[in-house]
């Protein structure tokens, strides 16, 4: 089993973040974790009077307590069955909690995205973005709709894992098949090659794509037995973050796994599309 015995949630009392509370339930359940709520509210100034007008800092000490007055009335009952630790504190959210994760030996961090406004399905909430970027434990983030995460999804009956074709790929693929034996859940991979189009005309043939398809299976299948993970494998070509959208899709995954990057990574193809592969899920994400 994997040794997830402490689970992190930060949560702002947004309705998304509340409609999370069965998936995180279901993992603290099933791991036997501790979980512990984090809320985190940013100090708020306000300009200052006089020359010059500095600023000055709201009372900080009566914005605390009221987050821990509406932090420890929160959940109360969704949760009573659990071991549930409550931590209320200021500053900014995701450096709060990236640190509070590395100082209290926390083993996952769940958290659904947030977007808003006009630009919602291009954009990840930042305080989320900032934590896959920081943070050294996986990620569990719900998908990235207004709605909160589908209950459809919460018994993990199959799991995909994306692979990138790069010696990262072995751990990943170790760390998914625990997963998925934890959760009595099937498990497939999904590798995607760039699409052909746009490459010079002498490439841009069916034969072409082919062979970078046996190509690109055998070195997943390479990986595949050094992880000494037997799992079907499906290879496609095209955009990174719909074609493992339309695998998750075909194959009714509940959860996604796949590694930890941030856009500007040259560890591989996948890594770099991690952010758009969690936009575009029809279900939850885990980033390892």
């Amino acid at each position: 089993m994997l040794n997830i015995k402490h689970i992190l949630f930060p949560l702002d009392f947004s309705a998304r973040c509340c409609g999370a509370v069965p998936h995180i339930d279901a993992f603290a359940k099933r791991f036997g974790a501790k979980l512990t709520l984090i809320s985190v509210a940013q100090p708020v100034y306000a300009a200052g009077m006089g020359d010059p007008g500095g600023p000055i800092l709201i009372d900080t000490e009566e914005m605390l307590n009221e987050l821990k007055q509406k932090l420890d009335t929160s959940l109360v009952k969704e949760l009573a069955h659990l071991r549930v630790d409550r931590v209320a504190d200021l500053g900014d959210p995701s450096a709060v909690i990236v640190d509070f994760a590395k100082k209290n030996e926390v083993d996952l961090i769940m958290m659904p995205t947030h977007g808003y406004g006009p630009f919602r399905s291009l954009l990840l909430g930042s305080v989320t973005a900032k934590v896959l970027h920081d943070a050294d434990v996986p990620v569990w983030t719900g998908a990235h709709m207004e709605d909160p995460p589908s209950q459809q999804h919460l018994p993990v009956r199959a799991v995909l894992c994306a692979v990138d074709g790069t010696p990262n790929s072995v751990p990943l693929m170790k760390w998914s098949a625990r997963l998925a034996k934890d959760f009595g859940a099937s498990l497939r991979l999904v590798h995607v090659i760039r699409g052909i189009e746009g490459w010079p005309a002498r490439q841009a043939d069916r034969q072409f794509e082919e062979e970078m398809r046996l190509e690109s299976r055998k070195t997943i299948e390479g990986l595949q037995q050094s992880a000494e993970v037997d799992a079907p494998l499906c290879v496609a070509v095209g955009n990174v973050a719909e074609g493992v959208r339309e695998e998750a899709r075909r194959h009714g995954a509940d959860l996604i796994v796949i590694g930890r990057g941030v856009l500007h990574e040259t560890l591989g193809r996948l890594r770099t599309h991690s952010y758009g592969i969690i936009r575009n899920s029809p279900c939850p994400v885990i980033s390892v």
